[in-house]
């Protein structure tokens, strides 16, 4: 009986852990059906009219695409670049309008080359290592920010020499991936490789 109770508590568990990524992906579904119902009942609710919703609706979708499209093209929109202005001159605004839009370049495929650089180091003492994304840079320092497991998404920024940190060949999505799995899924396992090598040399020098 008792070894039963241990074996469904298993199960259990892993059944709860299989079931947490299709959680994450319904519950971003359900928010983005949420959105598109709001929007369709908004405006059905205005014209009182299916084709003008309907209309209203892929006119929207088109708007969107085309500013996806001349952002990629040119990197600026005239639309964009004018309200960029407007926002600017609002003291607070400009500033969670700056710091949201660094964020969303971030985990995005447009920002430059040191955004999206992957790093290791050593925290919080030597010989421990943890993956870090660099988000700025000035001089020799680097400013990172550290995410913490299994929400990347929660973490803390430091500053760091750049001879303090490893470069990490792997991309943002293979360290998101590594982060959220708390560690199961590391497709490059040579990192932790040259890590470990890194260690033995420094206990060879401290020897």
């Amino acid at each position: 009986m008792l070894n039963l109770i241990k074996s469904s508590l298993k199960y259990f568990i892993v059944g709860i852990l299989a079931l947490i990524p299709v959680v994450i992906v319904m519950q971003v579904l359900v928010f983005l059906e949420t959105i598109l119902r709001d929007f369709f009942i908004y405006i059905y609710g205005y014209s009182n009219n299916v084709f003008i919703t309907a209309l209203a609706f892929t006119l929207s979708f088109i708007a969107i695409a085309y500013t996806g499209y001349r952002v990629t093209v040119s990197e600026k929109m005239w639309v964009l670049h004018q309200v960029e202005l407007l926002i600017n001159r609002i003291p607070m605004i400009r500033t969670i309008y700056r710091v949201s839009k660094k964020l969303v370049n971030l985990l995005g495929s447009r920002e430059k080359s040191v955004a999206k650089e992957i790093v290791f180091i050593e925290y919080p003492k030597d010989g421990l290592w943890v993956p870090a994304y660099v988000t700025n840079k000035v001089g020799e320092m680097l400013v990172v920010y550290v995410p913490t497991s299994p929400n990347p998404t929660s973490g803390f920024t430091i500053i760091v020499h750049q001879s303090k940190v490893v470069k990490s060949s792997m991309d943002i999505e293979a360290v998101t991936s590594f982060i959220v799995s708390v560690g199961v899924d590391l497709a490059q396992k040579e990192e932790l490789e040259k890590l470990a090598d890194l260690n033995r040399a420094g206990t060879s020098d401290a020897g």
